[in-house]
C-alpha cells in the first residue's frame, strides 16, 4: 500500500510538471508573436500620424470616400479611404469584392508607400447586415463626413 501512495504522488507531480511546461510554451509563443498580430486594422488617421515603414504589411480600414473611385486600365482601381478626420489614397490591382462601393466600409491589406496605400487584398463585409463596430461607428458619421471636406494630406 505504501508503494501505491508514492505512485500517486509521483503521477501527480508529473501531471503538474507537464501542465507548467505546456503553459510556459503557450506564453513563449505569445511573447514571440509580432506586437501588432492581434490588431485588426489601422484607421487612416493612425496611418497618417505614424506612417509605417514601406516593408510592413498591415490592414487599413475605413469608409470609401464618395466620388473617389477611379478605374484604371484592366483591374487597377484607385480610391480614397477615410475616417472623417484623415484620408489615405489607395491603389489596388485586382478584382474588388461585389459588395465594395462608395460610402461603404472596407478593409485593405497592403503596404504604405510614398503616401499611398498599395493594397494586395481588399476585404468587404460578408453580407448586407454585418458591419464591424469600428466601421459601423464611421458609417453613422457618414452624413457628417459628406458635409465636411476631408483634405488628402498626402498629395
Amino acid at each position: 500500500m505504501a508503494g501505491f501512495k508514492n505512485l500517486k504522488k509521483t503521477r501527480r507531480k508529473q501531471v503538474i510538471g507537464v501542465a507548467f511546461v505546456a503553459l510556459g510554451g503557450v506564453f513563449a509563443i505569445l511573447a514571440l508573436m509580432p506586437k501588432d498580430a492581434f490588431q485588426y486594422f489601422r484607421s487612416p488617421t493612425e496611418v497618417v500620424e505614424t506612417p509605417p515603414i514601406e516593408t510592413e504589411l498591415f490592414r487599413i480600414g475605413g469608409m470609401v470616400q464618395s466620388g473617389s473611385i477611379v478605374r484604371g486600365e484592366g483591374t487597377v482601381v484607385s480610391f480614397v479611404v477615410t475616417d472623417c478626420f484623415s484620408a489615405v489614397p489607395v491603389t489596388f490591382d485586382g478584382i474588388l469584392p461585389s459588395l465594395f462601393e462608395e460610402g461603404q466600409g472596407m478593409v485593405g491589406q497592403g503596404h504604405y508607400i510614398d503616401g499611398t496605400f498599395q493594397a494586395v487584398e481588399i476585404l468587404a463585409k460578408h453580407d448586407e447586415t454585418y458591419m464591424p463596430a469600428e466601421v459601423e461607428n464611421m458609417h453613422e458619421q457618414q452624413n457628417y463626413c459628406d458635409t465636411v471636406e476631408v483634405e488628402d494630406t498626402n498629395t
